[in-house]
């Protein structure tokens, strides 16, 4: 059965015609066809042949008026000639263009990665896919201006083209319930309500901010001590993040086994209540700094 490739069965359905494809190894369905351009060579291109001709617009007249003379003459068994069944026939069948004109495009057939993107190879650039198509095949057309990509021919994405190599184009709608949940979150948004619950959680979120590599893992860590307010109230928390800032660690680990041992609320007595007595074998600082121990 013949078949039609993918460009050319789109361009027809954008101008919506149907195109006949002829046959493999079947000289009887490329007759006419054939024909056709023998006509044109002999009744066009032969009389052309030894004129000169020095800009493409007078070529493209000379051409025009050998074609108008073509479609006026008659055919050998019937009456009328190509422009007279044009008029009758084709003419009154045609249907209006479409509003834009027809956009080259190339197809491929690409499997979705685990991260619900598929790669442009061409550009580098990566694009999203509602999230519940992750391993599975789709087709993705793309122009020089927009990406599609569809799924047992439905469109499941639609994108305008990005050229930047290596970068994602992301569509919210198309993350899963959890990366959209994060990616409402921003840095800015999750220290400025530390700031509002206590100048050393503002603090503590910093650091878990800066201490990890990849913003979800700082999100869900920094999040989880934020909630930490609401059970056990901003004060505490404020002073369990102090606690655990002076021990130089950043984990929500930590911060909740303070609060649930209630170290944040047991006063550390310093390491000397009362200050030095003088005394003359006391030395102090300045006898180093003055020389005197040489």
């Amino acid at each position: 059965e013949p078949d039609i490739n993918p460009e050319y069965g789109a361009f027809a359905q954008h101008y919506h015609t149907v195109i006949l494809p002829a046959r493999p190894h079947s000289a009887k369905d490329k007759a006419l066809v054939e024909n056709a351009v023998n006509l044109v060579y002999i009744r066009i291109y032969a009389p052309l042949r030894d004129r000169i001709f020095y800009c493409l617009e007078d070529l493209n007249q000379a051409i025009g008026e050998l074609l108008e003379r073509h479609n006026q003459m008659n055919f050998q068994r019937l009456e009328k000639s190509r422009r007279q069944l044009f008029e009758e026939i084709e003419k009154p069948a045609l249907k209006p263009l479409p509003l834009e004109r027809y956009e080259l495009r190339t197809f491929l057939n690409l499997k979705v990665q685990f991260n619900y993107h598929i790669e442009l190879r061409e550009d580098r650039h990566y694009y999203s896919v509602p999230w519940e198509y992750k391993g599975k095949r789709v087709q993705v057309l793309y122009t020089d201006r927009v990406v599609e990509i569809y799924h047992d021919h439905l469109r499941i994405a639609f994108h305008k083209r990005d050229r930047t190599p290596h970068k994602y184009t992301t569509l919210r709608e198309h993350m899963p319930p959890h990366h959209r949940f994060y990616d409402e979150w921003s840095p800015e948004r999750m220290i400025n309500w530390a700031e509002k619950i206590g100048p050393e959680v503002k603090r503590m979120i910093v650091k878990v901010l800066e201490s990890r590599q990849h913003p979800e893992q700082a999100f869900k860590v920094g999040l989880g001590m934020l909630n930490l307010s609401k059970k056990y109230g901003e004060e505490r928390l404020d002073r369990a993040c102090r606690r655990a800032l002076e021990f130089g660690t950043y984990s929500l680990k930590a911060i909740k086994n303070i609060l649930e041992k209630g170290l944040d609320l047991v006063q550390e007595e310093p390491l000397f209540s009362e200050p030095l007595p003088l005394h003359e074998n006391i030395r102090g600082s300045r006898y180093y700094s003055e020389g005197g121990g040489q």
